[in-house]
């Protein structure tokens, strides 16, 4: 798409070099282009960019400061708030770091890869922690019903009442 856009330019250019008018030249740039022409306000704006001399057909670099909120402080900050208390809501977290909501939303999905489930932030992936403690919960059950045979029918698994 970026390549298609500097040719519309250049021939934009072109077009201006010819005198054609503005209008003209979006008309034309629609026939040949069709529905993935610049915007009539683009071409109006190159046009523009072009009659006044510019020979640049490069877009000029967005000003702006950078996106500085997706920091590892950040990512950490935010970690540490989740994992305290796991009920926050996103813009509430956005609140106490000071960032935008859908920067919170990347960073918990994206680098924290979690996911909210019953108005709780969890991991999406369980730690090594967790999968070695239900590793050991799992070979302490098997343990036991080695030394007792009736293990099962002592479990209750409901409440009838």
């Amino acid at each position: 798409m970026p390549d298609e856009e500097i040719e519309q330019r250049i021939n934009l250019k072109f077009l201006v070099k010819l005198g054609k008018s503005a209008t003209k030249s979006f008309n034309l740039l629609t026939e040949v282009y069709g529905d993935s022409v610049l915007s009539r306000p683009r071409v109006f704006e190159w046009y523009k960019r072009f009659r006044e001399g510019s020979e640049e057909i490069e877009g000029n670099q967005r000003v702006g400061r950078p996106c500085s909120s997706k920091t590892n402080d950040n990512i950490s900050k935010i970690n540490e708030i989740v994992r305290k208390d796991r009920r926050l809501s996103i813009r509430m977290i956005a609140e106490m770091v000071n960032i935008d909501k859908e920067t919170v939303r990347q960073i918990l999905h994206d680098e924290l890869n979690m996911k909210k489930v019953c108005t709780k932030m969890v991991p999406k992936n369980l730690t090594l922690e967790q999968k070695d403690g239900r590793r050991q919960i799992c070979v302490n059950i098997l343990e036991r019903m080695e030394n007792e045979r009736d293990l099962l029918k002592k479990v209750i698994t409901c409440d009838e009442t």
